[in-house]
């Protein structure tokens, strides 16, 4: 929960630094490229704003940004043995602090060119996002945005991740209350009040929902190898709606 008088403007900047990045990382994400290489020039970026990784020594996690690859859920480690290839769809996810307040956003990319499904999966992820934001406002149940993305990406022969979700942000990278991207009771008795700021990042698979974590204790993989999709944005609700602190400079969630 955040003061919308004193601290919204502090939501909007270090959401403005990390959408930035996502758009200016876009002429990069070329074949050839390593993910560590992808992570090194968002570092710089962010140390060019002022800002810092939020990602970078959480709870171990190694690197500044995660970069996660066709059947990969989220939390892809970036390593400069891993080259990026034509027909890739990979999910970078930017989270920053600055000035004591935190944005969380990623979006997909596709290699140059893909298949229908990897096309597919990434343009259903992305809807199903925009669906979820434009319910919000003061006074809906939190579980409506679960039951929304639930519903359009299962009729597009999708399936929704349950092992993870999004999460209230503000002057902590995660916060109060989870928010699951599926229809649940657990979600009915959370009400969206003027001043919450959570993420909506829903997570989907091309097969099944479940998802296995690799060795590394980090790298989330789908269980059956299947396609994986994912976008997020930091919303704040507001005393008539919503702001969507994160918004790319390009991005128009009226499809």
């Amino acid at each position: 929960m955040i003061n919308l008088k004193t601290d919204l403007c502090k939501m909007r900047l270090v959401g403005k630094i990390a959408s930035k990045i996502l758009e200016d990382i876009e002429y990069y994400i070329k074949p050839g490229i390593s993910t560590g290489k992808i992570d090194e020039l968002c570092n710089n970026f962010i140390k060019n704003n002022n800002a810092k990784s939020a990602t970078f020594n959480y709870m171990g996690y190694p690197k500044n940004i995660c970069t996660s690859i066709n059947n990969v859920v989220c939390h892809g480690i970036p390593s400069y043995k891993k080259i990026i290839k034509i027909g890739d769809i990979i999910n970078i996810d930017i989270s920053l602090e600055k000035d004591g307040f935190y944005s969380d956003t990623s979006k997909m990319f596709i290699v140059k060119k893909t298949n229908s499904i990897g096309r597919k999966i990434c343009d259903v992820a992305k809807k199903s996002l925009y669906l979820a934001i434009k319910i919000i406002k003061p006074g809906i149940k939190l579980r409506e945005i679960g039951k929304t993305i639930q519903k359009f990406v299962e009729y597009n022969g999708f399936s929704v991740v349950r092992d993870y979700c999004g999460h209230g942000i503000g002057k902590k990278l995660h916060e109060y209350p989870q928010v699951l991207h599926y229809d649940s009771l657990t979600q009915d008795n959370i009400i969206l009040e003027p001043g919450m700021c959570i993420t909506i990042e829903p997570m989907i698979n091309s097969g099944s929902y479940k998802t296995k974590i690799m060795k590394d204790g980090w790298t989330v993989k789908t269980k059956d190898n299947s396609l994986s999709a994912q976008y997020e944005h930091t919303i704040v609700i507001t005393e008539k709606g919503f702001e969507v602190t994160t918004l790319r400079s390009y991005e128009n969630i009226y499809f």
